[in-house]
């Protein structure tokens, strides 16, 4: 695989100016003072922030620039009433470009509704930018922004997950030290603006809100005339790159020149034109980007004063990948997802893109590649980025490491026209924003229909904006038969779904198997959709869920699968990891081969002590407390009452209940006779609405954590093993239900591997 290297990119790429690293900023004495506050819980990455190297990177690798001054670091930050002015003392220091709420700002304040945040920083200019123009970026600001440069007002920007930038250069002083003051008005859940799953009182599947920057912010100097932005479109069918360069302050005689590079040497011809009309440049034996091989050629363009002239006012440096997202019919004729006009199963995880100690900002750069890195050797080929928009370079690991990006709009109420229009405004912006990253295949622009609206208007808007990729009208439960994909959401039992003609079906979400690892807690209760025992419990009930979605990619061509998710959030423990990325909850290799459609035949299912699926067994039970000693053989339950398995309420789903049980506990026992030699792999069959404990001749066999809504097949561990012995054997099992529905109901199958057909 050939990719252009971090840095630089192609020849002559930028690195971070040493004149620029050395600049002076007020407080920079107090850096060494900074901490960060004291979360609930930090990934490995926090012990290399600190204020000097606070996401050095340069942010934007798609068009970069060889001298830059990044404003990461300590600004000095107040909290005032909405509409005061800008303050002149201030309360402290603030880490950017991590948000206010986060332990790494330093500060790990909440901001309501009536409140601003003022940030200030002044920098040293270098010498070497005099005569140039200074633009000051941005890499996202959540939500509101007003920028004022040495006391002279620059402009505002509206928009919580888009970057935005400013001339400032009218506003500098001479020498010395420039004033830079950002005020920031961020609403959160109290707001209808895109928030993604923001609110200001986290609980469940809504998290911790962020306020302020968040992403790197920067200076760096262009000439009079520059480049604005690149429009690249990738064109496999004619092995090419059409390609427009923007241009600032430019006229119509102003001439750009591009060429493509692998590891430095140019490949094929140059293409030139004139800035604002598309350009060709044709790749010669063009190599095409996928999963499997993410290859990226480098890109240099260049802005010169006038065709064949040899001015050239500035220059460039990026990457692009040639691959082409499309629907196409597979040899069954279902209408399918393809790549490069290949059909492609997609398969990966919901994205949240949250961090316990940088919360929508990642500690470090290298964490942002862990998490496509780790969702790569899981076996995905894909991730849904839900709700939320990530930096640039988020989307440069994918676009490097091969991963397919489904990317959805932040969702918010939506409820006023004005909402609306401020919708569409940030929706446009992440389509004309990211839409250079060839890792990006299908934009989502409404999830479950929260703020879901003109549905139709907005496919065919975002399918104007970008006729190269698929388009998700809306992601679960509030499609409007438009767009590319049907996309249902299944997630305990995988729904029954038919294909269509003219579009590919899609689980835009399933799973949520729920594991919490302690120590690696958010907080000390936490949940999952469904709970699991152990890590070959959750292993193998993913497993199983896979060798279903392959079924029905090979039967009726499902197209792609979003499993929930890839990280715990909070308190919600349905990640592959745990929040803090330190664990990895499955086994690795099982889940890879899962993802890939490889699975051994499967294993034969012998009864060794039925449920109640098909007959009511009577089991002793007691919704009191009992004595200690309970579960142990001996124990006298003789004054318990007596009732058919299952317990529980009719009305919960999957529940076979022939005994009513609506109390918060219930304690059940039964005897049953086990077969003479050794089980091959005994499991328990049980369904539980919520928490239960099960028990064999008093030993804990097994745990399994949040709810079902099918009977699951449960491992027995090595001490509940240990204590099946041949013929009479006690099962006990305890259960706890706080809400919802409440069942419980389990037996012990053997799992037998099947023997391998003969050749």
């Amino acid at each position: 695989m050939a990719t252009p290297p971090l840095y630089p990119i192609g020849k002559g790429g930028p690195v971070r100016n040493a004149v620029c690293a050395l600049a002076l900023v007020l407080g920079v004495a107090c850096a060494a003072d900074w901490q960060p506050a004291k979360g609930p819980l930090a990934t490995r990455w926090a012990k290399d922030v600190a204020p000097a190297k606070a996401h050095p990177e340069y942010p934007r690798p798609q068009m970069a620039r060889k001298q830059w001054q990044s404003l990461n670091g300590l600004w000095d930050y107040a909290i005032r009433p909405k509409d005061g002015a800008a303050p002149k003392q201030f309360d402290g220091q603030i880490l950017v470009p991590f948000p206010l709420e986060s332990a790494l700002s330093g500060v790990m304040k909440r901001i309501d509704e009536k409140s601003r945040l003022w940030y200030r920083r002044t920098v040293q200019l270098p010498g070497e930018w005099r005569g140039k123009r200074v633009l000051l970026h941005f890499g996202a600001v959540d939500w509101e922004a007003t920028v004022a440069v040495n006391g002279k007002d620059i402009g505002s920007h509206r928009g919580g997950y888009d970057a935005f930038s400013f001339d400032i250069t009218d506003a500098l002083k001479p020498a010395g030290p420039q004033e830079i003051v950002l005020g920031v008005f961020d609403p959160s859940s109290a707001g209808n603006q895109p928030r993604g799953k923001q609110v200001s009182k986290p609980r469940g599947i809504w998290y911790t809100p962020t306020t302020g920057i968040w992403q790197t912010a920067w200076l760096e100097p262009v000439p009079e005339q520059s480049i604005r932005e690149l429009v690249l479109v990738p064109d496999v069918d004619a092995g090419a790159l059409r390609l427009t360069v923007l241009g600032r302050n430019t006229d119509a005689k102003c001439w750009v020149r591009a060429l493509a590079t692998v590891d430095g040497t140019q490949v094929g011809e140059s293409a030139e034109g004139p800035v604002g009309k598309e350009i060709v440049l044709k790749i010669p034996a063009p190599k095409l980007w996928s999963p499997d091989t993410p290859f990226l050629y480098g890109l240099s363009v260049y802005l010169q004063r006038a065709k064949g002239t040899d001015v050239l006012w500035e220059s460039v440096e990026g990457y692009f990948g040639l691959r082409k997202a499309s629907l196409g019919k597979d040899e069954r004729g279902n209408a399918v997802m393809m790549l490069n006009n290949k059909p492609i199963f997609h398969i990966g995880p919901l994205d949240q893109g949250f961090w316990p100690d940088g919360l929508y900002t990642a500690p470090t750069d290298e964490a942002l590649r862990y998490d496509v890195e780790m969702t790569r050797k899981l076996g995905f080929n894909c991730a849904r980025k839900h709700v939320k928009i990530e930096p640039a370079r988020w989307y440069y690991w994918c676009d490097r490491l091969g991963l397919m990006v489904w990317q959805d709009m932040p969702n918010g109420n939506n409820k006023t026209p004005e909402a609306r229009k401020q919708f569409e405004a940030e929706l446009t912006a992440l389509v004309k924003g990211r839409r250079n990253h060839p890792s990006i295949v299908m934009w989502v622009p409404f999830n479950e229909g929260w703020g879901q609206h003109d549905t139709e208007r907005y496919a065919a808007l975002v399918k104007k904006l970008d006729p190269t990729r698929l388009v998700n009208n809306a992601s679960g439960w509030t499609d409007k038969k438009v767009g590319d994909v049907f996309d249902i959401h299944s997630y305990r039992r995988l729904k029954p779904v038919n294909p269509e003609a003219k579009r590919a079906i899609v689980i835009g979400e399933f799973g949520g198997l729920g594991l919490g690892v302690d120590g690696h807690t958010w907080a000390q209760r936490h949940w999952g959709y469904t709970g699991a025992g152990g890590s070959a419990q959750l292993t193998a009930m993913y497993v199983k869920l896979l060798r279903e979605l392959w079924n029905r990619h090979r039967s009726i061509g499902l197209s792609g699968a979003i499993y929930t998710q890839t990280t715990d959030v909070e308190t919600e423990c349905n990640g592959l990891m745990t929040y803090d990325r330190a664990v990895v909850k499955f086994l690795p290799d099982d889940m890879a081969k899962g993802n890939r459609g490889e699975f051994p035949p499967p294993p034969i299912l012998k009864t060794i002590v039925p449920t109640a699926e098909k007959k009511g067994f009577a089991w002793r039970y007691t919704t009191e407390k009992p004595a200690d000693g309970w579960t142990k053989p001996d124990f006298d339950d003789s004054k318990w009452k007596e009732g058919p398995a299952g317990f529980g309420r009719k009305d919960t789903p999957g529940a076979v209940s022939r005994t009513e049980w609506t109390s918060s506990d219930i304690w059940i026992r039964r005897s049953v006779d086990l077969p003479q030699g050794a089980l091959a792999d005994p499991h328990f069959r049980l369904h539980h609405d919520e928490d239960a404990e099960v028990y064999i001749n008093g030993v804990l066999a097994a745990k399994a954590t949040g709810f079902s809504t099918a009977y699951e097949e449960l491992a027995v561990n090595e001490k509940g093993r240990a204590a099946i012995k041949p013929g009479k054997n006690v099962l006990a099992a305890h259960c706890r239900q706080t809400k919802g529905g409440q069942y419980i109901d389990l037996g012990i199958i053997d799992i037998v591997p099947r023997p391998a057909p003969k050749k």
